[in-house]
């Protein structure tokens, strides 16, 4: 009785061990969606009236909740009954990244005296309905990039055992939105405990400092997160291709891998940009 305890225990810990190590691996793999998620929602969480950041933040960490529930089932479903469909989707969430990565790039080079999303710094005058706009914009992006966090940490986990594979997704999806959400919460209150240290210290001395040194930052910290995540969606993006595509997979074997990467990503990212603009232009004379 015993021994078959013990059995059963040692069973639990190798199974431990498994998911242990693949969701390493899987969160390893997703970290650059991961960082583009974090810069999206750093600057969509921003702009509120202070009272409203963290209600603003937590409805958009439940719509992220909601989003891998609905994700997770049907992307271990497709994998069990149609497993061609999540290299497919792999492949085409790519050509997404690309493109959301290269627009980036685009509209920085030539387009960066119009006035876009970035965040000014300043409360917005608390409508509802921006707010909920607000929501809404920033739910949509986390339902595309919870997908592709999905499917690579699933991608990670296709030879093990369906047990694995569900312990792994799940695992990572929760790390995705605790650390996600966590983090961009932190970032998002940087300004509000400056302004409270410049309050109590009057304006002097050194935590008067560090306040005004903490609200400075905060739009720094947006834009850094911003290039950041530009990049890290044009690795990712590349990534894919040349592990799912097997032509680019053995192309230019001597390079290394991050710059095939890069050029793969980049590349696809601007085809991707071209279609997108020359049918808009299409669209539009057929409208005219």
């Amino acid at each position: 009785m015993a021994s078959g305890i013990f059995a059963v225990l040692d069973d639990i810990s190798a199974l431990m061990d498994d998911v242990a190590v693949a969701s390493k691996v899987a969160t390893h793999k997703t970290a650059g969606i991961l960082g583009d998620d974090l810069a999206v929602n750093a600057e969509k969480a921003t702009g509120f009236v202070s009272s409203r950041e963290l209600p603003v933040l937590w409805a958009i960490t439940k719509g992220s909740f909601i989003n891998k529930l609905i994700i997770i089932p049907i992307a271990l479903i497709l994998n069990v009954v149609f497993p061609a469909a999540i290299k497919f989707i792999l492949i085409l969430g790519g050509f997404y990244l690309a493109f959301e990565g290269m627009e980036k790039i685009i509209e920085f080079l030539f387009h960066r005296s119009e006035k876009g999303h970035e965040s000014t710094g300043q409360p917005e005058t608390g409508n509802i309905d921006s707010e909920k706009a607000k929501v809404k914009s920033a739910i949509s992006t986390d339902f595309i990039l919870s997908v592709e966090i999905v499917i690579i940490a699933l991608g990670t986990v296709l030879d093990e055992n369906l047990v694995i594979q569900i312990a792994t997704v799940s695992i990572v999806a929760i790390l995705a939105t605790v650390g996600v959400y966590g983090i961009v919460a932190l970032i998002v209150r940087m300004d509000d405990a400056g302004y409270k240290l410049i309050s109590r210290s009057g304006n002097r001395g050194l935590l008067a400092k560090v306040g005004n040194l903490l609200v400075k930052l905060l739009p720094l910290i947006i834009r850094f997160l911003g290039v950041i995540g530009t990049i890290a969606l044009i690795l990712v993006s590349g990534g894919i291709f040349a592990h799912n595509i097997d032509y680019l997979h053995h192309i230019a074997i001597g390079v290394p891998a991050v710059l095939k990467e890069l050029i793969i990503g980049l590349l696809a990212g601007l085809i991707v940009v071209a279609i997108v603009t020359g049918g808009k232009k299409l669209l539009a004379l057929m409208k005219g």
